[in-house]
């Protein structure tokens, strides 16, 4: 039952941190979020302007006052400009990942909450999509 009730609790939590999320990328969020309980989390894929304003405004920093950089995981393109370490660390921050793709003319960012306990401890995982 305890089990039961932190899973229920993590998904409302994780579904109000994507829709906030959603939100501080302005009115006309177009994203809509996602669950995937198999994978246990909750997502939102943004599109390339919503992308753009979520980088340009301040939802990356509170998003970072709260999770730490070592809790969240990041998804880089092949092109990327951003540096990662030889075990695959990412070295960057929230706003630098959304960045990087906004500046990309199609590109975007998918956003994950993890549950508790999935993802090796991730709460927070972020991938670029460009084709450009």
């Amino acid at each position: 039952m305890r089990v039961r009730n932190v899973m229920v609790g993590a998904l409302v939590l994780a579904a109000g941190a994507v829709a906030s999320i959603g939100l501080g990328a302005g009115q006309a969020a177009a994203g809509a979020p996602f669950v995937q309980l198999d994978q246990g989390r909750v997502g939102m894929q943004l599109s390339h302007d919503e992308t753009a304003s979520l980088a340009d405004g301040p939802v990356p920093a509170v998003v970072s006052m709260f999770v730490p950089l070592s809790r969240m995981g990041a998804g880089l393109q092949p092109d990327t400009t951003i540096y990662r370490d030889d075990s695959g660390g990412v070295h960057a921050s929230l706003r630098q990942v959304m960045a990087e793709a906004a500046d990309h003319p199609d590109g975007t960012v998918t956003i994950y909450v993890n549950l508790p306990g999935t993802k090796g401890g991730r709460v927070l995982d972020i991938y670029q999509r460009w084709n450009r």
